[in-house]
């Protein structure tokens, strides 16, 4: 892996040595345990949704039209430490130790009284929510999606925390540790998966419970790591707390917008899941299945989002806007070329993979279809849309980021799905079809607005 990271980065620099505040080895140093922590999620993801399928179709479908409701506070907390980061990672880059610690701080409290309001949502109002979107689901997935929303409604504030400390670990270029929590974390949750769908014979719940004890246990020790007074940026105790109102705006000013765009975002999901619901257990199950493939081939872009947040967020806070530019077409690049040959990768995998799942042959067919037509343009197009969009964020072009999600996603992807998907009769095969033209979209107003400049101007401290 690094000797391939070596040969994509660019050896003649056009940048002055002086103003590159990372060297290549400091780059690899921070995607290789990003890559390795994504991946290995991936796979645990891939084990769950396995053992699931042998407590049969119904679960798997409750359980994968569940995530996609549970998937909207996962962003929600993901985009509150995102939003922490970026202003954690200006303030490093501007050599403000004092402020760096008083943003981490402030983003655990903004995480901790988040998670709480959602917990108390979810199971006041949890159920109601699923009778409105899935309708015409069978009771036999009501009932898992039930059961699951309700257990691991409990890991909320967990997950909150955690991803609060990660992207603060991450900021600090701590991949590594971040890594080796992950492995913790996910080894809990394989282990407790193994024991609640084979051995208690549980179901979703089997499924859910290991989940939310995962999360809990990883957000204790990641909290204890970032407690630690020797890290280049910590949290303080008095500090996280009690809110301080001019630092929580600067975290909200990242946080709230990035927060609607991937709410809005995981909404339209929900949204086309419900319209998914309508067209049988069959497709149900096969887009479970297929979006644990899509997330195994989309990790490389997923795992350079964090890197750029970093980098272009040190660059930005340290006043070099031709740095963070410098910055962020070579992370593009690497992006691109990484994430084309492990896309590829990923698809000679997929006649080994297919016949692990307990399911019928349609569903293998339609499992298929919608991989291969996912993997080409996240090969090609998604670098474009995805880690890009987080550089331009990091530099605190926010709005732009959020006005062309909402433009791309919920309006194109959520009309061409209803209309390839329903109308002309594709199924889930029309909705794979929907997300990678919203790609393509994305990708190019990402590049004009980087070509253009305008986000040279943002200011975020």
């Amino acid at each position: 892996m690094q000797g391939a990271l070596s040969r994509f980065i660019d050896p003649s620099p056009a940048l002055p040595e002086k103003r590159q505040l990372f060297s290549n080895r400091a780059l690899k140093a921070m995607i290789v345990p990003l890559l390795i922590e994504q991946l290995l999620q991936l796979v645990v993801g891939i084990a769950d949704t396995l053992m699931v399928s042998y407590a049969g179709e119904a679960t798997v479908s409750g359980v994968s039209l569940d995530t996609m409701i549970y998937t909207i506070f996962i962003y929600l907390f993901t985009a509150v430490a995102t939003g922490g980061a970026v202003v954690v990672s200006q303030y490093l880059g501007r050599g403000d130790r004092d402020d760096a610690n008083l943003a981490a701080s402030q983003g655990y409290f903004i995480a901790g009284v988040l998670s709480l309001a959602c917990v108390a949502l979810t199971l006041l109002f949890g159920n109601a929510i699923l009778a409105l979107l899935y309708p015409q689901v069978d009771a036999e997935v009501m009932e898992a999606c039930r059961v699951y929303l309700r257990i691991v409604a409990l890991s909320f504030p967990a997950n909150a925390v955690y991803n609060a400390g990660a992207a603060l670990y991450r900021s600090m270029g701590r991949t590594r540790t971040t890594m080796r929590v992950s492995v913790a974390m996910n080894l809990i949750n394989v282990a407790g998966n193994a024991i609640g769908v084979f051995v208690l014979h549980a179901g979703a719940a089997g499924v859910a419970w290991p989940t939310t004890i995962s999360w809990w246990v990883a957000a204790i020790v990641m909290t204890i790591l970032c407690l630690n007074a020797r890290n280049e940026v910590y949290v303080k105790p008095a500090q996280m707390l009690r809110p301080r109102g001019a630092m929580m705006g600067r975290i909200l000013r990242i946080a709230v917008p990035n927060a609607a765009e991937q709410v809005l975002f995981q909404l339209a999901k929900v949204v086309l899941g419900a319209l998914i619901a309508t067209f049988g257990t069959s497709q149900i199950a096969a887009n479970g299945i297929g979006q644990t493939l899509w997330s195994l081939a989309a990790c490389m872009c997923t795992s350079m989002s964090p890197v750029f947040i970093t980098v272009v967020g040190r660059c930005s806070g340290a006043g070099d806007a031709d740095a963070a530019a410098w910055y962020m077409r070579k992370l593009t690049r690497m992006s691109l070329m990484l994430s084309t040959s492990w896309c590829l990768l990923v698809t000679l995998l997929v006649p080994a993979i297919l016949p692990l799942y307990a399911v019928t042959a349609e569903t293998r067919r339609l499992i298929w279809i919608i991989v291969l037509i996912h993997n080409a343009f996240a090969a090609l197009v998604q670098p474009f849309a995805m880690p890009l969009s987080s550089g331009l964020r990091a530099a605190g072009d926010v709005q732009f980021s959020l006005w062309s999600s909402l433009l791309c996603t919920v309006v194109v992807r959520t009309a061409l799905s209803f209309l390839l998907g329903l109308w002309l009769g594709l199924g889930i095969v029309g909705i794979a079809w929907a997300m990678v033209l919203d790609w393509c979209l994305k990708g190019l107003l990402d590049v004009l607005r980087f070509r253009g400049g305008k986000w040279r101007e943002k200011k975020v401290i």
